[in-house]
């Protein structure tokens, strides 16, 4: 089961995951995603996501390609992050 969450904060569009994000959750996630507004900035918060298969891997490549920044904090997430070459926001204060 995947939750999304999403904040349009003055800096950007957070969107916050929990669960597993795989198939068809990751493909609206993509969809919702390129219907906001990212001019601002993205940034994804990967802190509750506890799986990611290809379809959710090719999602948040998709989303680094766009500019987004991670929010990581379990070695599951920072290895997910890692792997795809995806940047980390420094000092990230959860709400």
């Amino acid at each position: 089961m995947l939750r999304v969450e999403t904040q349009d904060s003055a800096n950007a569009l957070i969107v916050s995951l929990e669960g597993r994000f795989t198939g068809d959750g990751a493909e609206e996630v993509r969809m919702l995603v390129t219907c906001g507004n990212t001019e601002k900035g993205l940034v994804v918060d990967l802190t509750e996501v506890t799986f990611v298969d290809s379809v959710g891997e090719a999602t948040l490549s998709f989303f680094g390609r766009l500019g987004a920044k991670f929010v990581a904090e379990d070695a599951y997430t920072l290895d997910v992050c890692e792997r795809l070459h995806l940047p980390l926001v420094r000092n990230h204060k959860r709400k």
